[in-house]
Parts: C-alpha cells; sequence; structure tokens
C-alpha cells in the first residue's frame, strides 16, 4: 500500500506547524525592536524551525508506529500505525526532513555564529530521542518540557540572536510565551490520548496529571502569554486580540469534552499563538 501525497500532507501534521512559524516571527519581532531585524535570516530561521517539526511529528509517527502505540489511538490516523505506508519510509521522511533543518540551519549559523550549529545538533537529537531510541523521553512525561525548551526558548531567543547579535529581556519574555502556548498543544494532544498512552504503557505529563490535572496546567500554560502581554506594555496589549480564538479552544478543555472531540483544540490553540505572535511582532517593530 502507498500513501497518497494528501496523506503524506496530514502525516506531517499541519495543524502543529505554528509551533514552528510562531517562535520566529514573534523573535523577529523582538530583534526589530532591537533595531536589527534581517528578512532573510527570518526566513533561514522559519525553515529550520518548519523542518524540525515535519522531521519529529514523521519521527513519532515511525517509533509511535512500530511500538503499537497509534494502534487504537483516537486521532487522525498515522501513516506507520494504520498501515497506509511502510515504517522504512516514514523513518526516511523523517530523515530527509532534519536533513533539511541542518542544511538551512548550518547556513544560518554560519551568517551569525558557528556554535549554533552543535544548537541545532541537539535539537535534532532531541527530535528524534522524544519518541525514538529505547528510552523516549516523550514516554516519561517530558514532552511538554522539551517543546518548552525547544520551540520556545530556542527558537525565539535564537531567532533574535541570529538578527541581532543578543538575547533582550523581551525576547526572553516572548520565549516564555510561546513556549507555554506550544507546551499547550502539546499536552492537549495527549490529554486526548490518555486512554490509549496509558494503556499502551506511553507516561506523557498527561497521564501522570490525570484528565483534571492536565486540563487545568492546560488552562494555567494558555494564559500566561496574555500576562506577558499586558507585562510588556502598552502596545504588546494588542495581542489580547487573540484571546477570542483561545476562548473558543478552551470550550472543550471546560466542558470535559474527550478522544475526538478535542481535536479542534490544537488547531485552534495554535492559531491563538500564531496570531499572538503576529500582533506581538507588529507591536514591537
Amino acid at each position: 500500500m502507498s500513501a497518497s501525497l494528501g496523506q503524506w500532507f496530514q502525516g506531517a501534521r499541519p495543524h502543529t506547524w505554528a509551533n514552528a512559524f510562531a517562535p520566529v516571527v514573534v523573535g523577529t519581532g523582538a530583534a526589530a525592536h532591537a533595531g536589527n531585524a534581517n528578512l532573510w535570516r527570518a526566513i533561514l530561521a522559519a525553515t529550520v524551525a518548519w523542518a524540525l517539526i515535519v522531521g519529529v511529528n514523521y519521527a513519532n509517527d515511525y517509533s509511535d508506529g512500530i511500538r503499537g502505540t497509534d494502534d487504537a489511538r483516537s486521532g487522525p490516523a498515522r501513516l506507520t500505525g494504520s498501515g497506509i505506508a511502510r515504517p522504512y519510509q516514514v523513518r526516511m521522511a523523517a530523515f530527509t526532513a532534519f536533513a533539511f533543518a541542518c542544511v538551512a540551519g548550518t547556513i544560518l549559523s554560519l551568517l551569525s555564529s558557528w556554535w549554533l550549529i552543535l544548537v541545532g545538533a541537539l535539537c535534532v537529537v532531541a527530535a528524534w530521542f522524544y519518541t525514538g531510541g529505547k528510552h523516549p523521553y516523550g514516554y516519561r512525561g517530558l514532552g511538554e518540557v522539551s517543546v518548552f525548551i525547544f520551540f520556545g526558548f530556542v527558537a525565539v531567543c535564537g531567532t533574535e540572536f541570529t538578527q541581532a547579535g543578543s538575547i533582550s529581556w523581551v525576547g526572553a519574555a516572548c520565549a516564555l510565551a510561546i513556549g507555554c502556548f506550544s507546551s499547550a498543544v502539546n499536552l492537549a494532544n495527549n490529554l486526548r490520548d490518555i486512554p490509549t498512552d496509558a494503556a499502551t504503557g506511553k507516561i506523557t505529563l498527561a497521564v501522570r496529571l490525570g484528565d483534571r490535572g492536565t486540563r487545568i496546567l492546560w488552562l494555567i500554560l494558555v494564559c500566561i502569554p496574555f500576562v506577558i502581554s499586558i507585562a510588556l506594555g502598552l502596545r504588546t496589549m494588542l495581542a489580547l486580540g487573540a484571546i477570542p480564538l483561545m476562548v473558543l479552544a478552551a470550550r472543550p478543555i471546560l466542558r470535559g469534552a474527550q478522544g475526538r472531540d478535542l481535536i479542534p483544540v490544537l488547531g485552534l490553540t495554535g492559531r491563538a499563538m500564531l496570531l499572538w505572535s503576529v500582533i506581538t511582532a507588529l507591536a514591537l517593530s
């Protein structure tokens, strides 16, 4: 059986791509605030982040699929777990995306600071071992921590640094906000999968916290960015305009939705994060 282009596209999980683009947008805004924004370096940073998230999505598909974790999942069908694509094909797709990220990342590092190549290598290693290898840390409740670090602080501060040559407190504050948003997206995904993950031994943070604790943490995470908007100043308070989208995302969480009814939360949270990032970047520029 051979997967279609549409199935490969869905396998890359486009609803998570906001986690890649939002930190670059707001990181560029922080660089502009410091007076040193650079469009071409921003494009390279976005390419790295996008390729990494596509790679980690395919890697998760492959690793979870061969372990049988996806056999009874409530979310969209995965390429490996559903048998749409062969495991080695999905693994190769992940490695191809990682290689693409490495090429773009190396170019960006050579334009700014060579040692960022080491940071990029660490990002790829973290992406693979999230669910890959014999002891994946995503199965030990550390997935949200990794997302917070790599798609929050590393992505935002890295974007600002490659353009401005330094990291400002404004960039760090934005990184905290994006880290919380990204972690909330991941947490919502794991909330949906608590029953199947627990049954297959995938001990995510949501499994550890339980249904109620996970919902409470999700609400805390999505509130923090708006507190940061207020703390950054009058202009960045315009990012409160993303609250209506966040309210829509929160409804299933507050109403106790389960399984597939939680799927819209991921996309809505991602879109709220991207909108917050765009407004904040424009306010900082």
